[in-house]
């Protein structure tokens, strides 16, 4: 009877995060992995966060091949294989997130049948399957899910480990993997050894224990040979260790993303995003679950320290890393695996006092999470009040009109190719742009001199995916409109007629009121006006021929 209860979780899962995976647009850092996931190249127009790539050009040292400037490279691997097999789309980056976050699910019914009873694993993966905040994770493409899902596959085998020391090797795997995944899998280091300190210090004296964390360095090994071979020619480690230990890193003097604030304002953000970022009756329940432990601890210490340690060591550490690195919503995505489990035990509880009145209550919380988590996540755009209905985590993946404006294009421009294309700054672009137009010659595609200009207020991961993306990888030729006007100032108003383009097309959002300039070029232009899913009209492409002779 479990196996088929948890077999529906396991469906549910699927369904709240594979169903339309594809739609909400590439607006959040998803987009920065995903870019530079095509082809594997540290390289995505960032200004103020250049790349090693960049800074070697033309010779790029094999090492700086190893990793990523600013994350490991396990996402970067994974997505450009789905991305091989399933194309340039907003699906085939995030599927794996998915599969993940589905496999999360499995995992944590393990880990709370291991840790406590078969009924708290199965109440755990039912809170976590149904949750917002794990659905959301599960249906983007950024490396959190990821995080979560070595999470909790290294507590998993920790645990059995403490058991059967060989499970020492299987934690060394899961962890190796995790760090290759991004370095906030870091935080289970000091949880594991707080929890060995306190109920296994014979652990240290293992063989397999000490195996185990060979493994681990062996599989980070390419992520530590990039950072030393980093320090050794720039005098600092990555993006991400040099602002840890508080290298001078002139490359770097901006840094993006790193704008968390102080401490208290840390503190003061943690409560408002978390409730942004989860259904109410979650937080409700992880609340009276987390309340009902403390009292338990005042009341038994001991006896509850032992029975919960691992748990509690856990979300501990998570909040202390949180109040590290800035509680935003896709950090405090990593909470609610332990918070479902916390509302599992609790919800077990529950049911041991209240027994045959449990059942109806329990199905119209369920009921609620699925409800919460397909009107969030599943519907293009959210019913009803926030949050009591509606979550601001939505604007994570929001459907704004970038998926339908990219549908556009490729439709437009689908067996062509670019007859023109423009000089690039560096070597190893020139490379990707001979290789695109290798392919398109060796498919016969049809060669145009088309020109493609862009202005307005373009998001900015939209308009590297939409656009920067065909300039980068595809060779067509891209401009902004501030880069268009400039050449035009320089070279002649009739410049883009002499150099050969035959159409040109000019992309603009439609709340944004062109410059002049650009006024007077579309001027008797009809555009063909670019809707979101809801009817709305919100970019306007102005497309016009010259005939050449």
């Amino acid at each position: 009877m479990d196996k088929k209860w948890i077999l529906l979780i396991l469906l549910i899962a699927s369904l709240l995060r594979l169903y339309g995976l594809n739609q909400g647009d590439t607006v959040n850092d998803e987009v920065f992995t995903a870019f530079r996931a095509v082809s594997l190249v540290d390289f995505n127009e960032a200004e103020f966060q250049t790349t090693p790539w960049e800074w070697f050009d033309p010779h790029i040292p094999g090492w700086a091949k190893l990793s990523f400037h600013d994350h490991p490279p396990l996402v970067f691997w994974v997505q450009h294989f789905f991305i091989k097999i399933f194309g340039e789309n907003n699906f085939a980056f995030r599927f794996p997130s998915a599969i993940l976050g589905i496999l999360s699910v499995w995992l944590l019914y393990l880990l709370g049948r291991k840790m406590f009873s078969q009924k708290v694993g199965l109440l755990s993966a039912a809170v976590l399957a149904a949750t917002l905040n794990h659905v959301y994770i599960s249906r983007v493409g950024m490396q959190e899910s990821y995080v979560i899902f070595f999470i909790l596959l290294a507590s998993y085998f920790f645990l059995k480990a403490v058991e059967r020391e060989k499970y020492f090797l299987w934690t060394g795997l899961a962890l190796g993997l995790g760090f290759l995944t991004k370095y906030t899998a870091f935080v289970l280091i000091p949880i594991f050894l707080v929890y060995l300190v306190l109920f296994n210090r014979g652990a240290f004296r293992k063989k397999f224990f000490w195996l185990g964390i060979l493994l681990v360095t062996a599989i980070f090994s390419p992520v530590i040979i990039y950072n030393l071979k980093m320090y050794q020619a720039v005098g600092h480690f990555d993006f991400q260790f040099s602002y840890v230990f508080n290298q001078p890193h002139p490359e770097w003097n901006l840094q993006p993303g790193k704008e968390i604030g102080s401490l208290a304002e840390r503190l003061e953000n943690f409560v408002p995003r978390t409730i942004a970022s989860n259904s109410w009756s979650f937080l409700f329940l992880a609340g009276l679950a987390l309340l009902s432990g403390l009292i338990l601890f005042i009341k038994e210490p001991k006896k509850s320290l032992l029975k919960y340690g691992f748990l509690a060591i856990s979300l501990v550490f998570l909040f202390l890393l949180l109040l590290k690195i800035g509680p935003s919503y896709r950090f405090l995505t990593m909470l609610a695996p332990f918070l479902a489990l916390t509302v599992g035990i609790f919800l077990n509880f529950l049911a041991g006092k209240t027994k045959k009145y449990f059942l109806i209550p329990l199905i119209l919380i369920l009921g609620f999470e699925v409800f919460y988590s397909i009107n969030n996540q599943i519907f293009y755009y959210p019913k009803g009040i926030s949050p009591w209905f509606s979550s601001k985590v939505r604007y994570e993946n929001y459907n704004w009109g970038y998926n339908e404006l990219d549908k556009y294009l490729k439709q437009e421009f689908k067996g062509q190719m670019p007859a023109l294309t423009f000089e690039v700054k560096y070597r190893f672009l020139e490379e990707l742009r001979d290789k695109a137009l290798r392919e398109g010659l060796a498919q016969k595609l049809v060669l145009n001199p088309f020109l493609i200009v862009y202005g307005g207020n373009f998001d900015d991961g939209a308009k590297l995916w939409v656009m920067e993306r065909r300039f980068v990888y595809h060779a067509w030729p891209v401009l902004r409109a501030e880069d268009y006007l400039r050449y035009l100032r320089e070279e002649g108003e009739d410049y883009y007629d002499r150099s050969g383009f035959s159409r040109q097309y000019f992309v603009m959002p439609a709340n944004f009121v062109p410059l002049p300039e650009i006024n007077k070029k579309l001027a008797g232009v009809v555009p063909l006006a670019i809707k979101n899913p809801r009817g709305d009209i919100v970019f306007l492409v102005f497309k016009f021929s010259k005939e050449i002779n």
